[in-house]
């Protein structure tokens, strides 16, 4: 009521922001509720502060047991160069779209084309179950990772195992992880060696296909030689034949000398047996110089009739006769050619082996170290620090909940349906604990008995361990 002659009272006018409109009366009062609530939180967690800290001490003694009584593990880490990519209208197109539109693009489009580079080719190797049942086998992993079966044993390496490569640079990294640093360098060299080992047993190119069937091909062929070899060796030793062609050439030579020595012979013993009589020195020098040469000439010559396989006759001269040339000849010649057709085409299979196997070297993917595994000098797990500062927080924040949710129980009214519910629970629950007493359930009175019997015990050991609390 304002008495006349009196001032007015004004009204306190609302808070205005600078640049704004003055806050609603509503949204103030719910700034000042939210303020009255955290400091009512605040307050108390002030009041729990023991509780909280014991609970974070408790968290960080525990997270530092956790910490040193876990296994160290160490890592091992190799780097690959990416493979060197086959020439191809594909891999050209990709690897142009690549360099214009971003490194990414290129290696998504070779995905959806089906065109899978050398570097997926080594990945999908490297996690093969060939490879794991060597490195199973070669560390004898069963036995490391406590494994019945060799699938667990694999399991285990494929988690301990981490390969990948880097789509822009296609370097392909493989990092093994063990609890000895010693064996997690030698596994992760141990998958560069079976990759290399693999690559070149399974290369499926045409090389390496062309290089396999000459391969076996130089085979039959060195055996078809070997056999014609010995044949053709076997026959001119048997029939003494070293040169068909020249043989006769140098025999006839021969024969034409011996028949024109035994001309002449003739002649003058003609002339000798006009002037001497036979019983004369000089006429039978001459007849027995030309008994020998004829003698010669038939030898040199053969006889008509004479096999060309006897023994007897082959044993009466070094040589074959001119005779046996021509039958010989025909022989010598097929066995002589079957060896040179022979040599020319393992010679030809051999040069045609050689370049198959520098194509094969050139097109089979090779494996090379850029970082050669090494052993490591430190841990990779634990983390100590992260797990004792993850535990201590674990505590303080369960600490918190709890005592929020003390306080908001000691708030809620004794008859409220949800509290009521909630004791109801609980005490049911405890009812069925090992310690409760028997409540004619025989599985709880079994709990129950063997609850007390190591109560018991618990206590005669106290008591043992501590004779001055004795009474």
């Amino acid at each position: 009521m304002n008495y006349a002659g009196s001032a007015p009272v004004r009204q306190p006018e609302p808070e205005v922001p600078e640049g704004g409109f003055p806050k609603p009366p509503e949204v103030t009062e719910d700034i000042e509720a939210g303020r009255r609530r955290l400091v009512v939180k605040l307050r108390l967690l002030w009041k729990e502060r023991r509780f909280l800290t014991r609970a974070a001490v408790a968290g960080l003694l525990l997270g530092t047991l956790l910490a040193f009584l876990s296994p160290k593990r160490f890592e091992s880490t190799t780097q690959l160069m990416p493979p060197d990519s086959q020439s191809s209208s594909g891999m050209a197109m990709l690897a142009a779209l690549s360099a214009k539109t971003g490194s990414g693009l290129g290696a998504y489009a070779g995905d959806l084309l089906g065109l899978k580079s050398s570097g997926a080719l080594f990945i999908g190797i490297l996690r093969s179950r060939t490879v794991q049942d060597r490195l199973v086998e070669r560390f004898d992993l069963r036995k490391v990772y406590g494994a019945r079966l060799e699938e667990a044993a694999r399991r285990s390496l494929a988690e301990n195992t981490a390969i990948s490569e880097d789509r822009k640079s296609g370097i392909i990294t493989i990092t093994a992880t063990d609890r000895d640093p010693r064996r997690a360098a030698a596994m992760a060299e141990a998958y560069v060696e079976e990759l290399d080992r693999l690559v070149s047993e399974l290369s499926t190119s045409s090389a390496h296909r062309e290089r396999v069937f000459l391969e076996g091909r130089l085979t039959a062929v060195k055996q078809e030689l070997d056999q014609a070899s010995k044949e053709f060796s076997q026959f001119a030793s048997k029939n003494t034949a070293i040169d068909i062609k020249e043989q006769g050439r140098a025999m006839v030579d021969a024969a034409a000398t011996l028949m024109g020595e035994l001309i002449a012979a003739e002649s003058e013993l003609k002339g000798l047996e006009q002037i001497y009589t036979p019983n004369n020195v000089r006429v039978r020098s001459v007849r027995a110089r030309i008994a020998e040469l004829r003698k010669q000439l038939e030898k040199m010559g053969g006889k008509e009739g004479t096999e060309t396989n006897n023994p007897a006759t082959a044993s009466d001269s070094l040589y074959p006769s001119i005779r046996k040339l021509p039958l010989l000849g025909v022989t010598y010649a097929d066995l002589y050619r079957r060896t040179k057709i022979q040599e020319a085409v393992y010679e030809t299979l051999t040069q045609e082996y050689e370049l198959a196997k520098v194509q094969e070297a050139k097109e089979t993917p090779s494996v090379k170290v850029l970082d050669v595994a090494r052993v490591p000098e430190r841990k990779s797990f634990p983390p100590r620090l992260l797990i004792m500062s993850l535990c201590a927080f674990l505590a303080l924040a369960g600490a918190t909940l709890f005592a929020f949710g003390k306080s908001r129980w000691q708030e809620t009214d004794a008859q409220d349906p949800g509290k009521v519910f909630a004791q109801e629970v609980f005490q049911t629950v405890n009812a069925r604990m090992p310690w409760a007493e028997p409540n004619g359930s025989r599985l709880q009175a079994m709990t129950h008995w063997f609850w007390v019997r190591l109560a018991r015990r618990h206590d005669s050991a106290s008591e043992a361990e501590d004779p001055q609390n004795r009474p």
